[in-house]
């Protein structure tokens, strides 16, 4: 009689635990989509990992509670519309790394979409304001016009002699030859003759090069976006054979300035947990970084059998040996 009544009380309990059970697994999966103008997005991509350390530092499971859709277009940016249909049919906000991405989405899909962007987003039409942007588009974005300047300024001090600047930028991009147009501003400004060298794609290099040797520079400064950052090592490569100087946006090359991309990632998962949450991208403010980082090669700069002086490896945040 006492092992039949048991045998009853445990039966009668077993919903209440796989009630419980699931419940506890039971957890609603946001699909996200990842969308960059470079290289395809794997687990070690920047933008991949940023915003995963962004996502798991505010209680996201990535893979259980947030779910990523990646897409990539390769520097081709006629692949984008696609990538973007097929992105708004399967997500519920989608994170973009550049101005292309970002316009492309604003201009297709009534998702919302936090926007990662060198471009002035006002400049661009991307937001109506920064406090206020509007329409379905925030994210995170530097300014251009400071940092241009400050990066000439860097390579200014490092190498007092410097007269002529060659600047390489994606010519077809409005968000970066706006930021072309902020540097040459700030060089003008510091007395700097400037050597304009866009580019649209990766044949255009070798044009690019001819033009240094044929009228060469002191140095160069390298706007960084998807068609350039691919094309990066042949740069690298190319100021190392001519021993030029050269100033990079991100930690790369011989010296490079710019944002500090963890915070600048971290930034972003948090807008997109609150979008997640019921904000709306249009409610919330378009930010800014404010952590920067110098880098310096000091390889390179041996390599180069170039000297700086020893106060600038004083300021570096980082000096890679």
């Amino acid at each position: 009689m006492l092992l039949r009544r048991s045998l009853i009380l445990a039966l009668g309990s077993m919903p209440l635990l796989i009630g419980s059970a699931l419940s506890q697994t039971a957890v609603k999966a946001h699909r996200v989509g990842l969308l960059s103008s470079g290289a395809p997005l794997t687990d070690n991509s920047e933008l991949v990992a940023g915003v995963t350390a962004g996502f798991s530092k505010r209680g996201y499971i990535v893979g259980r509670s947030v779910v990523y859709e990646r897409r990539a277009a390769e520097a081709h940016p006629d692949r984008l519309p696609g990538l973007v249909d097929d992105l708004k049919r399967s997500t519920e906000l989608i994170i973009t790394q550049s101005y292309a991405a970002a316009r492309v989405v604003k201009d297709r899909a009534n998702v919302p979409v936090v926007a990662i962007t060198g471009a002035d987003p006002i400049a661009t039409g991307l937001v109506d304001s920064l406090a206020r942007p509007g329409g379905n588009v925030t994210g995170v974005g530097e300014i251009a016009a400071e940092l241009s300047a400050k990066r000439l300024e860097v390579l200014k001090d490092t190498f007092p002699s410097l007269r002529k600047i060659a600047m390489l930028w994606n010519a077809d991009d409005l968000g970066m030859t706006g930021r072309y147009k902020n540097a040459e501003a700030a060089a003008r400004t510091l007395g700097f003759e400037i050597q304009p060298l866009g580019v649209r794609e990766p044949e255009d290099y070798a044009a690019a090069f001819a033009a240094m040797l044929r009228d060469r520079p002191d140095a160069i400064l390298m706007v960084t976006d998807a068609l350039t950052a691919l094309n990066r090592k042949r740069v690298f490569e190319f100021a190392a054979q001519e021993k030029l100087p050269a100033i990079y946006e991100y930690d790369s090359g011989l010296m490079s300035y710019g944002p500090d991309m963890g915070e600048v990632y971290d930034r972003a998962a948090g807008l997109a947990d609150r979008i997640l949450r019921g904000a709306r991208p249009a409610n919330l403010p378009f930010e800014q970084p404010t952590r920067f980082r110098l880098v310096i090669n000091k390889k390179t700069l041996e390599t180069l059998g170039l000297t700086i002086p020893p106060a600038m490896l004083m300021r570096a945040d980082e000096v890679v040996d």
